[in-house]
């Protein structure tokens, strides 16, 4: 929910659950759950009423997309096998241990240096 985070950050004074939803393609519920960690994490202001509504109380530059997948999802856990559900290393490592280690240490690597600012423009319908 990256874009919900982004159409905010676009300097608006608050903007309405359906409305923020139409807007990133999704349903008032689904947004309002996603929401909820972002307002947790300090990121998302929400304030109730015929008036309120969410608003960004955040600088786009400072937040990593890692961050708010985190936010939304959970810790990335680097410790999975790829091959089968266990932790890799647990029992031994599997055959593609090391590649996917390499792979995954520099997905997470990318997500964690790209700030949400610098996906603005990039993200819509």
């Amino acid at each position: 929910m990256g874009e919900s985070l982004l159409a905010l950050s676009e300097g608006r004074d608050r903007t309405k659950a359906a409305e923020l939803a139409d807007e990133v393609g999704t349903s008032k519920g689904f947004l309002t759950q996603v929401m909820t960690p972002l307002v947790q994490q300090g990121w998302v202001r929400s304030d109730p009423g015929p008036t309120g509504g969410y608003a960004a109380d955040f600088d786009p530059a400072e937040v990593s997309v890692l961050a708010v997948i985190e936010a939304i999802e959970g810790p990335v856990d680097t410790g999975l096998c790829v091959l089968e559900d266990r932790s890799c290393g647990a029992v031994g490592t599997c055959a593609l241990h090391r590649p996917w280690a390499r792979a995954r240490g520099n997905l997470i690597e990318e997500l964690r240096s790209q700030s949400l600012a610098s996906l603005q423009g990039s993200v819509g319908p």
